[in-house]
């Protein structure tokens, strides 16, 4: 999107269609004189107003709306921005769109009353993608995630992040260009220290990285079983609702079927697979291809058979083609299987401690009366806390990342560290301090600033220099 800041620009904010109302925008230099040609009377800051809007052309009535005016910079863009509420539907916002373009305003490009918002700080680039994660949200994991990247908690931790590594490259710069002062040189030592507390803190925050993509997008929790092995209706209970047919028919499942259940603490994208057995045709084939496919992307796959037998079968088919967490289920747990007496696993389950001391036995479920679906609830829970603490890294739960661009700039920005504390003692300073200046950089870019020459002014600030 090229810089076009002396064009206003109109959009409708509102989706289209029927509705009660729509809201339509008005951002730049020339927006209440677009306003005034519509009709629109002297508007006092922040307070909507009735107004009567009509085609600066023919003069012809197009709504009786809501006017509202917002002065710069106190602004969502940091422009002059005028909206309106008008009434819903198709014609009217329509037409009040076309008459603002009539007036002398430019269609808006998508997006493009953020990307002004950015670039007159209102906001800076994390906050204007957490915008959009905020409206993509389809949980509510994913929308808390969003409003606090939005409040600016991912980006006042990068800001400190910055900020380390700012002072680092200050304790290099006093050492080279004042070696003479009164504060004597930088011991090797506190280098050192200070470039592995930055390396800790970046790793720190990487390491939120899955579980970012978690919140935002679901655990992926397959279903996996001999068909008739009640995964579908396994399925269907944990959704509360019918989603995937339930037939005694062997094979009646020929794909996967996707749904996301919204829960706390972890959102769940539930996929119900065809069953694990030799394809009878090939339609049959290309749907456990597909379940193969789900498999292999895994977190978490719900391992099902009705009895011991099906289970450690089920288990080994489905073992080579998973790197996921599998959870072992006896399904049918409320039909009597007499062949299999002891191999039901703990069905009472009610707390953490108890499902990490039931470690072995399989989960026994019931679709039909919701037998064990709370224990099974809670053991995808814990285990896929156990997963995300994998590494024994532990972070801030608010603060993650959770976008590829996130994860592959403080990875940049941690290589860049790392380097830096590799050469260190074994360099020339500026030649070590170029590292540093990547890794600034990196930061830099994930945040969107500008940055000026604020090395010399911290060493300034740090130090007691001519004094």
């Amino acid at each position: 999107m090229m810089p076009r800041d002396d064009e206003t620009i109109v959009a409708l904010s509102t989706p289209p269609g029927r509705s009660a109302l729509a809201l339509i925008r008005l951002s730049g230099a020339q927006a209440m004189t677009i306003a005034r040609a519509l009709g629109v009377p002297p508007l006092a800051a922040r307070r909507a107003t009735r107004v009567r809007l009509r085609h600066p052309g023919s003069e012809t009535l197009l709504d009786d709306a809501v006017a509202t005016w917002f002065a710069a910079p106190r602004s969502f863009t940091g422009e002059e921005v005028v909206e309106f509420s008008t009434h819903g539907g198709t014609v009217v916002p329509a037409q009040v769109v076309a008459a603002c373009v009539a007036a002398g305003a430019r269609p808006a490009d998508p997006g493009e009353f953020t990307w002004r918002a950015v670039r007159h700080g209102r906001l800076d680039l994390l906050q204007a993608e957490a915008i959009g994660d905020l409206i993509e949200a389809r949980t509510v994991a994913a929308q808390q995630q969003a409003l606090h990247a939005l409040d600016g908690g991912l980006s006042r931790r990068l800001l400190a992040l910055r900020d380390a590594v700012i002072a680092l490259e200050a304790l290099l710069a006093y050492d080279v260009d004042f070696p003479g002062e009164d504060d004597g040189p930088i011991a090797p030592a506190r280098v050192a220290a200070s470039a592995d507390a930055l390396a800790n803190a970046l790793r720190r925050l990487l390491a939120t990285a899955p579980r970012g993509v978690v919140r935002r997008d679901g655990v992926l929790v397959v279903i996996a079983g001999p068909p008739n092995a009640g995964k579908s209706s396994l399925f269907n209970a944990l959704l509360g609702e019918s989603r995937a047919i339930v037939t005694p028919m062997p094979g009646t499942t020929r794909d996967a079927i996707e749904a996301l259940l919204d829960r706390t603490p972890w959102p769940l994208r539930l996929v119900d697979t065809a069953g694990v057995r030799e394809p009878a045709d090939a339609i049959e084939q290309l749907g456990i291809e597909v379940s193969h496919r789900y498999l292999d992307q895994a977190m978490i796959v719900l391992a099902c058979g009705a009895t011991g037998e099906e289970l450690a079968r089920t288990m080994a088919a489905i073992a080579p083609q998973t790197t996921g967490r599998m959870i072992p289920l006896r399904t049918k747990c409320d039909v009597p299987s007499p062949s299999d007496p002891v191999t039901d696993g703990p069905t009472g389950l009610s707390s953490e401690d108890e499902l990490r001391a039931a470690s072995g036995p399989p989960l026994a479920v019931s679709a039909e009366t919701g037998e064990g679906l709370h224990a099974l609830l809670l053991a995808i829970d814990v285990a896929v806390e156990q997963m995300l603490h994998g590494d024994g890294v532990t972070s801030t739960a608010d603060v993650v990342i959770s976008r590829e661009r996130h994860r592959t700039g403080v990875q940049r920005a941690l290589e860049e560290v790392e380097a830096f504390r590799s050469v260190w003692g074994t360099m020339p300073s500026p030649i070590a301090a170029s590292h540093l200046l990547t890794a600034r950089e990196a930061i830099s870019e994930l945040i969107g600033t500008v940055e000026t020459d604020e090395i010399l002014g911290r060493v300034f600030s740090s130090f007691c220099i001519g004094k």
